[in-house]
């Protein structure tokens, strides 16, 4: 409209930041190699991070990269969410409309949250993973959009970004993986004070070295000259240089207005301040254009025209004259798509605002507010909801305010921008006593809330009350990830609940639920407490949707935390209650809790049933969120009865089924559960690539600190001991110490017991056993307690002879049968491991026959349990052989087991089985062997490449002699000693003594030093 009109004072050399623009170009160049750049620019106003960006954005074009910008807009503290995206995306829509369609992969009705061109919002569904779930999303468009060609992003004013750009960028920052991609970042270093928002996210993106981040400083005194020359077409005088330099300190916009003050012949002293300077060139202007600049001023970042011509009171001659002159001083700008105008720096646009009056601030922001409701096509209806709320609380007309907060918090809870919708939430808040009764009694909580049920009121005339916005606040807060503040949320609804006297029991209930979930989540506790409050809220109460949810929240709990009988009570109410209601989603969600407890309980097939019924209803609905859980718990239960096979086919139709909705953290649950199954069933590569994705994906601490703990498990089985005590150290810090659930604390203990026993802290064992037999084995949690018991039988069998051992072995032998005993065989699989138990508890007092072994191999061969079958073939192998008898059948034993050890990378049985072949002269891998005759016994210790002096180095380690009494024993020095030791230590490739004596203990290298205890025999 106006691009032809003469703009002055940018200088028309680009002075200095040729470092900083090499930088830049460089990233340019490695993302031509399908390498995504990320790049944050930072500076103090005024510094020229604009001038630096568009250099950049030639010199993309330049090369054929497709540029899109995108500018955080200042309209208030709850600003517009997504904005910077939602422009720079609209740009490429507009520029490549086929391909962001292509890219948009089938998923415009989703991605219309951040860019409404694709198509209407919809109204969910919502909860704590929807923003996870979008932002994945348009991870992934980008990366497809940017597969082919070039695309450069740059967002502008991060310091004024809401917090759902913050949370994207931050997301797209960290997760990036291909594409032709560059994102640049600009913000206000001088505004970033020790709490703004920005903060936190600048250090988090400082600690990932795929982040850059440059600094602008100001000029030095020569670039300040250059940037004088080219602003005036002529070399400046030095006394000027010095001025404008002292004047300036450096800031290159300061130099540009004390230039354009020099050739308009304003008169600002240099005694004045800058502030003012600004000011003075708006007051040369006409009488029209600065009453137009200050109406700008209040309209946002930027205005557009048809707006501005409506609310300016001009004509459009008068309108357009007044731009002209506006935009000649180079105080307004055309943005680039020619639809409105801009200031051409921010710091001009908040010196004219802060110089308005009160009176006069609230009467323009009045005006748009007008506007906008007598002309809804004034500006995009996408941010006509939010400026129209923005601008009638500026206006500080509450009447019409508080509508218009309410709409607006709605528009953003459908783009999924909680951390918006909270704040205006809270806004409305601030606003509700001030507005006028009259206006808050036609208010009707249909058209502004969403999470609390219905009431079974007339919902047109019940009206909205503050318990309204305080639920739908305690929800934003909470699927926004400010669990802190939800709790806050949640005791102020219920003090003022307490403070009316006849309050309302069933809201008290929605509450406490809701608290009981956010204490848990945020470690303050169990959430036990204040389930219980809500449950004897909802006592002796009529049915209703909120005493279904209270009921499936406690079966729910107390499947996880407290298993009992009392637990399928309160869930078949929730079921029965939620039917009359016609709550179809509270009665599956209801229906999963009935199922997995009747699987434990021991009525498998009817809890099967259940839980199928409930996935193929639950999918059918589209209630993916419910199909995702029922897939969770049928995997669960499916391995728990030994049907590992059935449970991975499963788990791989969840995964595939949640993946389209984005629900990560479900996805990860039923990742976590295939790792389990896949280890069972000896595929154990497999299975680290599923704990492996549920790490990735899982947003959680719960799914992440089981999917370490399978990880663990694996290093554990593969000898990896460091490996495995670092996951294990992960997955308590995922659980914390807030964490009961029998299903994490169980696993704990088991990999806790399997890291001591292979560094040979058998004492340690003992204490790990201990602490779990008194944490106990619920109903239904037999499955984590057998692998437990037998790791700790184990253990106790590998030590049988180590002195250090011999003290307690027979209570602790004790201990584990009583256990055992209590622990229920419901299925094969747990029956196997109770046989293979009693063995271990044999062979740990010295009483075990190859008769036991070969019950063991009996049971376990069916069960597609290769790992385990290989260790039981290893045991009766050992047996027969040291009957001196069935050589053949032992041999066969033998390379069967080593086979799958070498297969798994099982070290530690591998080298078990590989000793032992090695003492009875059978040979493991050729293939057409003579039949095996008795020879004489091999020498164990030489087999594991130990001199004589090693030999007996060793037998004194074992032995628990430290290497000083080693040293006494054998007339040498503890120097030498030392040496001897480490050499040892290197040749069994073990980290220490005590893995060293334990592996001496394990493979029988030496007689034991005293005899064995009796112990009662049986399980």
């Amino acid at each position: 409209m106006l691009g032809g009109v003469e703009t002055r004072s940018v200088s028309p050399v680009f002075v200095g930041r040729a470092d900083e623009l090499a930088v830049l170009t460089d990233a340019l160049t490695r993302a031509a190699g399908r390498e995504p750049q990320a790049m944050l620019i930072g500076g103090e106003a005024g510094v020229g991070k604009t001038r630096l960006t568009e250099e950049f954005l030639s010199e993309a074009a330049r090369r054929g990269a497709v540029v899109a910008v995108g500018g955080c807009v200042e309209i208030g503290a709850e600003g517009l969410p997504f904005a910077p995206f939602s422009t720079a995306l609209r740009t490429l829509h507009r520029q490549l409309p086929g391909e962001l369609a292509a890219a948009a992969g089938g998923q415009e009705d989703e991605l219309a949250r951040i860019l409404p061109e694709l198509g209407d919002t919809p109204r969910g569904p919502h909860d704590e993973e929807s923003t996870a779930r979008l932002f994945e999303l348009t991870a992934r468009m980008l990366e497809r959009l940017a597969t082919d060609r070039t695309v450069v992003l740059v967002l502008e004013d991060l310091h004024w970004a809401d917090t759902s750009t913050r949370h994207l960028l931050s997301y797209l920052f960290r997760t990036l993986a291909g594409g032709r991609l560059v994102i640049v970042a600009t913000y206000r270093a001088d505004d970033i004070h020790r709490r703004h928002p920005l903060r936190p996210l600048l250090a988090e993106l400082d600690r990932l070295r795929t982040v850059q981040r440059i600094e602008l400083p100001r000029f030095n005194r020569a670039e300040v000259r250059r940037q004088l020359a080219g602003i005036l077409a002529s070399q400046p005088d030095e006394a000027y240089v010095d001025s404008v330099f002292d004047r300036s300190d450096g800031n290159a916009f300061f130099v540009e207005e004390l230039a354009a003050c020099k050739e308009s012949g304003c008169r600002a002293g240099l005694t004045e301040s800058l502030r003012d300077l600004l000011l003075v060139r708006v007051e040369v202007l006409p009488e029209a254009a600065q009453r137009v600049v200050r109406i700008v001023a209040e309209g946002g970042s930027t205005v557009e025209y048809p707006l501005l011509r409506a609310v300016a009171g001009l004509t459009e001659d008068e309108l357009i004259e007044a731009l002209r002159a506006a935009v000649g001083a180079n105080i307004l700008l055309a943005t680039s798509d020619g639809e409105g105008f801009r200031f051409r720096h921010s710091l001009v646009r908040e010196a004219v605002s802060d110089d308005l009056l009160p009176g006069e601030r609230a009467r323009v922001n009045r005006r748009y507010a007008e506007a906008l409701e007598a002309d809804d096509s004034l500006i995009r209806a996408a941010e006509r909801v939010i400026r129209l709320a923005t601008y009638w609380y500026h206006a500080n007309d509450t009447a019409k305010a508080l509508p218009a907060v309410l709409a607006a918090s709605v528009a953003a809870r459908r783009r999924h921008a909680y951390s918006e919708q909270l704040r205006l939430l809270e806004r409305a808040l601030d606003l509700w006593e001030s507005a006028p009764q009259e206006v808050r009694e036609a208010l009707r909580p249909v058209d502004y809330t969403d999470v609390y049920p219905p009431c079974g009121c007339d919902p047109a005339t019940t009206p909205l009350k503050r318990l309204d916005l305080l639920a739908e606040a305690t929800v934003a807060a909470r699927f926004g990830g400010e669990r802190e503040r939800a709790l806050k949320i949640t005791k102020t609804a219920l003090r003022l609940l307490e403070e009316d006297g006849d309050g309302d029991p069933l809201r008290a209930a929605w509450f406490w639920t809701e608290r009981s979930a956010l204490v848990s989540s945020l470690a303050r506790g169990d959430g036990w407490a204040e389930l219980g409050k809500a449950q004897e809220l909802v006592k002796g109460l009529p049915p209703s949707q909120v005493h279904a949810q209270v009921l499936v929240r406690a079966a729910g709990w107390g499947m996880l935390h407290n298993p009992g009988p009392g637990n399928l009570d309160a869930a078949e109410r929730a079921v029965s209650y939620a039917r009359m209601l016609g709550a179809e989603d509270i009665e599956l969600n209801a229906r999963i809790t009935v199922g997995s407890l009747l699987t434990d309980s021991g009525d498998a097939e009817r809890g099967l049933a259940e839980l199928f019924a409930v996935r193929e209803r639950a999918t059918k609905l589209g209630l993916v969120m419910l199909a995702g859980r029922a897939h969770i718990n049928l995997t669960s239960q499916l391995e728990s009865m030994g049907r590992s096979r059935e449970a991975v086919e499963l788990a791989e139709q969840g995964v595939e089924l949640v993946k389209k909705s984005r629900l990560l953290d479900t996805e990860a649950w039923i990742s976590g559960n295939m790792a389990e199954s896949l280890y069972s069933l000896g595929r154990w590569d497999e299975a680290a690539e599923a704990a492996q994705r549920a790490l990735r994906v899982g947003q959680s601490a719960a799914p992440r600190g089981s999917a370490s703990a399978r990880l663990s498990y694996l290093a554990l089985a593969r000898g990896e001991l460091t490996e495995a005590t670092g996951r294990l150290s992960a997955a308590h810090t995922h659980f914390g110490t807030h964490d009961s659930q029998p299903q994490h604390r169980i696993p704990l203990f088991r990999l806790a017991v399997g890291v001591a026993a292979g560094e040979g802290r058998i004492a340690d064992v003992r204490t790990e056993t201990a602490a779990a037999i008194a944490y106990g084995f619920p109903l239904g949690h037999h499955r984590y307690a057998w692998p437990l018991l037998l790791a700790a039988a184990s253990a106790e069998a590998d030590a049988r002879g180590l002195p250090a051992a011999e003290v307690g072995r027979a209570a602790a032998l004790d201990a584990i049968r009583g256990a055992a005993r209590a622990l229920a065989t419901p299925v094969p699989v747990w029956a196997a491991h109770a046989e293979f138990l009693r063995a271990e508890l044999l062979r740990a007092e010295d009483r075990d026959t190859a008769a036991d072994w070969a019950a063991v191999e009996r049971a376990v061969r069916p069960l597609e349990r290769p790992y385990l079958l290989a260790r039981a073939r290893h045991r009766l192998a050992e047996t027969l052989l040291a009957c001196g008898r069935d050589r053949e059948p032992a041999a066969m034993l033998l390379r069967e087991a080593h086979a799958t050890a070498d297969r798994f990378g099982a070290r530690r049985l591998r080298e078990d089985l590989a000793l032992l072949a090695q003492r009875a002269r059978i040979p493991l891998t050729v293939a057409d062997t003579p039949p095996v005759l008795p020879a004489p016994e091999a020498d164990p210790v030489e087999a594991l490449g130990l001199t004589s002096r090693e030999r007996d180095v060793l037998r004194l380690v074992a032995a628990g002699n430290s290497n000083r009494q080693i040293a006494e024993e054998l007339f040498i020095s503890p120097k030498t000693a030392s040496v001897h030791v480490s050499n040892i230590l290197a040749k069994l490739g073990v980290a220490g003594r005590g893995e060293a004596a334990a592996l001496a203990h394990r493979l029988r290298l030496f007689a034991p030093l005293t005899p064995a205890g009796a112990a009662p025999s049986g399980v």
